[in-house]
């Protein structure tokens, strides 16, 4: 099993072919759409190249959660209800969620894709495989 360093760099090269940024932008605590860039195209690309970097399988939806803003019982005047933070804690369990509850603004709900949180949800698939 590889350490959370040597994961780390995997997922830090990964991103800089990915998104074309440099490699002393890849930090643990970077977003990926506010820090480095990253669009919605480009989150499909990191999948398939984790998935051929780590030799690993990631289900559609499950790193990246869709439709997090669909349902009315999960956000309410552009915030997250309680509902809807408990949702993301269950879809996103490596994210760092802290941040929303103090502040749960739809458009906060980016921020939640860190390196950090690539990095842990890659070291449980390689634990489990």
């Amino acid at each position: 099993m590889p350490t959370y360093e040597q994961i780390f760099e995997k997922v830090q090269a990964t991103l800089v072919d990915a998104l074309g940024v440099d490699e002393e932008e890849v930090t643990s605590n970077a977003t990926l759409q506010g820090d480095l860039g990253a669009e919605s195209i480009d989150f499909l690309d990191i999948v398939f190249r984790l998935e051929r970097n780590f030799g690993i399988k990631i289900p559609r939806g499950e790193l990246f959660p869709e439709n997090l803003t669909a349902d009315p019982e999960w956000i309410a005047d552009g915030k997250l209800t309680t509902k809807g933070v408990d949702e993301l804690k269950s879809r996103l369990p490596f994210a760092d969620i802290s941040k929303i509850e103090e502040d749960p603004s739809v458009d906060k709900i980016g921020d939640l894709y860190t390196v950090d949180m690539l990095v842990q949800y890659v070291q449980s698939k390689l634990s489990t495989s």
